[in-house]
Order: C-alpha cells, then sequence, then structure tokens
C-alpha cells in the first residue's frame, strides 16, 4: 500500500483542523475537508491528487500546469485539481487557507484572528 496518502492527509489536517469551522469528513469515499457545509478539498481517489475550491484557477494553472490543472468535469465548477507529489508545501499552505477565506464567511475569518 502506498503510505503517501497519509503523508498528504496528515499534512493536510495539520494546516486545515486548526481553522475555525473546519471539519473533516468522507465526501465520495475520501477525505474532505468541510467549512460551513461545504467542503472546499478533498483527497480524490488515486490519492495523489487534491480537489481545491480556488476563484483563481487559471492564474495557477498557467503559472505551473504540471502542479495545477482540471479534467472536464471541473472546467463549470470553481475547483483545480492539484498534483500532491510535485506541489510546493509552503505554496500549498497558501492556497489551503485561501480556499477556506473563501468559504468560511466573515465571522469565521475575524474568529481566525489573521488578516
Amino acid at each position: 500500500m502506498d503510505t503517501s496518502i497519509f503523508i498528504y492527509l496528515q499534512f493536510l489536517r495539520d494546516k486545515l483542523l486548526p481553522l475555525p469551522g473546519v471539519t473533516e469528513k468522507m465526501c465520495f469515499d475520501t477525505p474532505a475537508f468541510y467549512v460551513n457545509k461545504k467542503y472546499f478539498i478533498r483527497i480524490r481517489e488515486d490519492g495523489e491528487t487534491l480537489v481545491l475550491h480556488t476563484f483563481e484557477r487559471d492564474k495557477w494553472i498557467s503559472a505551473n500546469p504540471d502542479v495545477y490543472f482540471i479534467t472536464e468535469h471541473y472546467y463549470n465548477y470553481d475547483y483545480m485539481l492539484v498534483n500532491l507529489p510535485k506541489a510546493n508545501p509552503i505554496e500549498l499552505e497558501g492556497l489551503l487557507i485561501q480556499a477556506w477565506k473563501d468559504r468560511a464567511g466573515k465571522k469565521l475569518i475575524k474568529e481566525w484572528g489573521h488578516d
């Protein structure tokens, strides 16, 4: 069994669960993170691809198409896919926080106390 999914999942838990209102649940039989009953991050079935909510996917895909991409399924949604083995952890952390902010709302962002 490939253990990298456990490393990725622990990274996500460490970064996301301290944020106000975040819960971890299953979505399409894979781990996902929710805020305000909306998922904003989930690991795809392959264990190496992250589905990430973003309003700036064109920017990210243009900057680094080896890491950020979409499939036809996500074309009409505000999500992009992230190739986790190739992702920069510092850059990814910023994207995770922005995805949370996009879904969290003013009250939870204020509770967080950053920015």
